[in-house]
């Protein structure tokens, strides 16, 4: 049986055998036939509270916040869209859009323009946030369980704060979109680190599709409550990442209705666990890295085996990445069981939550990558190995292994229906 993994841009197919194999994928819907018609529904007739329109007064400013490029947002349709019911009210001239990179490195013009359109590029001005840039940040306060906030400066100055994002289960924070368009998206990584922190990470709540009781979300609603958003707009993508569906309002409750239908489209049960997991990450912006693959090893560990094996497709072009201390991290320990050990040992650790998260996978699976730009050297440095050939490496388990492919990675969250913890 062939099935085709999203991998990078153009997709690859594997060979596995049917008898012994589970594909579990979202549940598919059509995308709207009119995905700006579906926009301007939401901000004009919002879940909770006034149509974004009635919320804004000429002569004010305004700041526009929106994912990075490593996120599939369509970006291109849902600013424009903004910027279309703010038209006649907000001058251009008074509108910043700030790509909520968080830790994230900022994006180049020739991505801005991908990513946004050249229209948009071209009439509004756009600002890569820099978490580390303290010049940026503005000083708002300790809010949530005593997580010291730091937010873009641009963001705190407007009078109109507005993000713009799409939901999908979160391997850590239950659900993107929302809040996290505010923090992490727009804060400085003092506020990152506390966020992300060892405790938090380690909490079990702390994991997919949980929100309430999570100490990171509780602690990220907390501070985009406290600290302001005026109107706020995700959207719901199928597979192809097409709009399914827009939520606009007032943020929490906005962001509740599109969890719902986020959950019911991306999370499905199965009856045990396997003893090999096939994932991705989505394929492209979302597998442009090692340091974003973790997400689907995560969705992956929901379902392997303890000592089962999780074999990972992501094209990783743009390797671990370079910037930041992710490869450092992972590589400065003999082993995952190390690495936990260090974090647990100190206060904050650069990317913690991103290799904390990593290395309680490898301490109970082998983790197997197929990549384009990573060599087998580079990843066993960080304890993990390689294929070229994922076919090949299923049918090494042997006849009887349970086998589970999730074709679209962490847009897929699978969970053992009888399991205590199940969803």
């Amino acid at each position: 049986m062939e099935v085709r993994l999203a991998y990078g841009e153009s997709g690859l197919v594997v060979d596995v055998d049917p008898a012994r194999t589970t594909v579990v994928e979202p549940v598919h819907h059509e995308g709207a036939v009119d995905p700006v018609g579906v926009l301007r529904r939401a901000l004009r007739a919002p879940v909770a509270g006034a149509p974004l329109r009635e919320r804004v007064r000429r002569g004010q400013t305004a700041a526009i916040s929106a994912c990075d490029g490593t996120r599939p947002q369509p970006r291109e349709l849902m600013i424009p869209a903004v910027l279309a019911e703010l038209d006649g009210v907000v001058d251009l001239d008074d509108v910043v859009v700030l790509v909520a990179t968080g830790t994230h490195r900022g994006n180049s013009d020739a991505e801005l323009r991908q990513m946004f359109g050249d229209e948009v590029v071209d009439a509004v001005r756009i600002v890569n946030h820099d978490g580390r840039d303290r010049d940026q940040l503005a000083w708002m306060g300790a809010h949530g369980n005593g997580v010291p906030v730091w937010l873009n400066r641009h963001w705190v100055d407007a009078d109109v704060r507005i993000t713009t994002g799409f939901v999908e289960p979160h391997f850590f924070a239950g659900f993107s979109g929302g809040p996290k368009l505010v923090a992490p998206g727009l804060a400085g990584l003092d506020t990152v680190l506390v966020l992300h922190d060892a405790a938090r990470i380690g909490d079990p709540r702390a994991t997919w599709g949980v929100i309430q009781g999570n100490p990171v979300h509780d602690d990220v609603r907390a501070i985009a409550d406290a600290t302001g958003v005026t109107f706020a707009l995700d959207v719901v993508l199928n597979r192809d990442k097409e709009i399914v569906a827009a939520f606009g309002g007032d943020l929490l409750p906005m962001h509740a209705a599109a969890c719902a239908v986020a959950k019911r489209i991306a999370m499905q049960p199965v009856d045990a666990a396997f003893d090999v997991v096939v994932t991705t990450n989505s394929g492209f912006p979302l597998d442009q890295n090692l340091y974003q693959s973790v997400k689907g090893m995560s969705a992956a560990h929901q379902i392997v085996r303890p000592g089962g094996t999780i074999i990972c497709a992501a094209e990783c072009r743009d390797g671990f990445p370079d910037h930041g201390s992710y490869r450092s991290v992972l590589a400065s320990a003999p082993s995952p069981q190390g690495l936990l050990e260090q974090i647990a040992g100190q206060e904050t650790v650069p990317d913690q939550w991103q290799v904390q998260i990593q290395a309680r996978i490898q301490a109970t699976s082998r983790v197997v990558m197929h990549t384009g730009f990573l060599s087998d050297a580079e990843l066993a440095a960080v304890h993990l190995e390689q294929t070229t050939d994922i076919s090949a490496a299923v049918a090494a388990a042997g006849p009887d292994a349970r086998v589970c492919v999730l074709p679209e990675g962490p847009q897929t969250i699978p969970y053992i229906a009888n399991h205590p913890g199940a969803r």
